[in-house]
Parts: structure tokens; C-alpha cells; sequence
């Protein structure tokens, strides 16, 4: 294979990677403190959807990943007062949160443009090569000639990382997610903390939602993301609940994509629509071959009743 198709594979890989990170590392923060993050997917879209007005209205694409993160934590706030507060149905909240963005965003949409759903336009953020690093050859062009947003969801597992297992707040919120009888026995509020894991996790989600309408796409569309919120649910399974472990699932899932989109323009035999469904086919194949033998948190989907 040309090894310049190879480079072009690859950043591509880390390019398409980059939502599904952001997202995921939203939905870990949310499942290790005790809650399904079903509704990352609507957390994504309210994030593309407040980013991609916002850059388009005000001309800024720093205010668009802003105005992401906090239309992302509106909505997790939303699921955090509905599952963590009121204890309802995990699944069906994270659902209905989904249903409730998709109609909401195209209706804004519609609204702000006088009845019509146009396609919002946006100029993508130049690369920031990283000095001599992008002249090194093969791994140069391809790890250090990309967006800062690109940097900056991979420096991220670090530090997520690092809270999850070396802090005293990450602790509280392990804690809270396997056991929260015995965190509230110890002195923390097993409700306030995963109703902030939640709204942490929704910014989260919704600045990939901005990189995916900012950054990967360049317009807004009803429904941009596209099934991508349960992409991210599946590399957290995939990773083990860890963030180095849901980075290597999301790079996974996007070599299948960039693979996907090089494979159409070779001429192969094989509709452009199975191509399309091969990132969700490979989601399928691996929960169904890894799901069983996954160790979700104990206390996920149980509510916390103070007694």
C-alpha cells in the first residue's frame, strides 16, 4: 500500500477519533459515578447545534466550542435533575433526552431562519503544525499538523485519567459509582456528585458535538451526529471504563470510518450504503463479543435513595 495513503489513513483516523473522544470521556465520567450515558448522543447534538450558531452568528469559532460546552451541560443538567434527582429510568431519560434535542435543534433551526432548515456554512480552524515535530517523517504530518481541538481531546485522557485514579474527588466519584450507600456512610452527597459528573460530562460531550460541526464537518445539519453518541458509548465498553482504553476504542472505530470513506473511491463491488454501515456493524460485533464479559460499575442504573 502507498505509503502516503497510509499517512492519509491515519490523520484521518485521528481526526474522526476526536468527536467520539470528546464524548466518551463525557459518558466514562458519567457511568463510573452510577449513571447509563444514554443521552450522550443528545448531548452531542445540543454541543453542534449551540456551536455551530454561535460561530456563525458572532463569527467565532472559540465562542462556538464555549457555547457548545454549555449547551452540552444544559442538557446533561437537564438528565443529571431527571435520573440523579428525581431517580427516573436511566434509559428511558437518556432516550427521551435524545428524542427531545433531535426535535428541538431542527425546530430552533427552522425557527431562526424564517421557516427554512439551511445547511449553516463554517469555516473549519486551520491545523497548528507543532514546530519541528510536523517535519518528522512518516508521524510528523500525521500526529502534529492538526487542529488544536485534536491536541487537545488527546492531552485530555491524561488528566481524566489522572482525576479517576489519583485525586480525592475521583475517588468520591468511583465511590459513588460502585457502591454509594457506603460514600454517603464516608461523608459525600452520592446525588450532587453524580449530578456533576453528568453536567461535566455533557460539556464534554457537547464540545465533540463542536468539533464534529466546527472542525470535522463545517456546516450543521439536522441530526449531524449521527448515531455517534453510541460510537462513544461503545468504545467506553470497548476501553473498559478507563480513558486510555475508550481512546484506543474511539481510534478503532476511527480507522473503520476513515477506511469507509477511502474504501468508496476505489471502485469496489459493494453499495455505498453497506460501506457506511460498517463503524456500526463493527459497534454491534464488539459489544455483542465483548459485553458479557464486561465489569460495569455495580451501582450503574441504581438510583441513590437516602434512607
Amino acid at each position: 500500500m502507498d505509503l502516503s495513503l497510509i499517512a492519509d489513513i491515519a490523520a484521518a483516523t485521528i481526526r474522526i477519533s476526536t468527536p467520539l473522544l470528546f464524548a466518551a470521556l463525557g459518558g466514562l465520567l458519567s457511568e463510573r459515578a452510577g449513571t447509563f450515558a444514554v443521552g450522550i448522543e443528545g448531548m452531542m447534538l445540543a454541543g453542534a447545534f449551540a456551536g455551530a450558531i454561535s460561530a456563525f452568528s458572532f463569527g467565532s469559532v472559540a465562542l462556538g466550542f464555549v457555547m457548545a460546552a454549555l449547551g452540552g451541560a444544559m442538557v446533561g443538567s437537564l438528565l443529571a435533575v431527571a435520573t440523579a434527582k428525581c431517580r427516573a429510568d436511566q434509559m428511558v431519560a437518556g432516550l427521551a433526552i435524545n428524542v427531545l434535542v433531535l426535535g428541538l435543534s431542527s425546530f430552533l433551526l427552522r425557527g431562526l431562519f424564517g421557516g427554512r432548515a439551511p445547511v449553516i456554512r463554517l469555516t473549519p480552524p486551520s491545523a497548528w503544525p507543532v514546530s519541528w515535530l510536523s517535519e518528522l517523517p512518516g508521524i510528523g504530518p500525521v500526529l502534529f499538523r492538526q487542529p488544536p481541538v485534536v491536541y487537545l481531546a488527546f492531552l485530555l485522557v491524561v488528566p481524566v485519567a489522572l482525576f479517576l485514579s489519583k485525586t480525592r474527588a475521583g475517588l468520591a466519584l468511583r465511590a459513588v459509582g460502585e457502591n454509594p450507600e457506603a460514600a454517603f456512610a464516608a461523608g459525600y452527597d452520592p446525588v450532587l456528585i453524580r449530578m456533576l459528573a453528568i453536567v461535566a460530562g455533557g460539556a464534554l460531550a457537547g464540545l465533540g458535538g463542536a468539533v464534529l460541526a466546527l472542525q470535522e464537518v463545517g456546516s450543521f445539519t439536522d441530526g449531524m451526529t449521527n448515531g455517534r453518541g453510541f460510537i462513544a458509548l461503545a468504545a467506553i465498553l470497548v476501553g473498559r471504563w478507563t480513558p486510555v482504553g475508550a481512546m484506543a476504542g474511539c481510534l478503532i472505530f476511527g480507522f473503520v470510518s476513515a477506511l469507509e470513506l477511502r474504501a468508496q473511491s476505489w471502485g469496489l463491488p459493494v453499495s455505498s450504503y453497506v460501506m457506511q454501515m460498517m463503524p456500526y456493524c463493527l459497534a454491534l460485533a464488539l459489544l455483542a463479543g465483548m459485553g458479557r464479559s464486561a465489569r460495569l460499575p455495580a451501582a450503574i442504573g441504581i438510583p441513590f435513595v437516602r434512607h
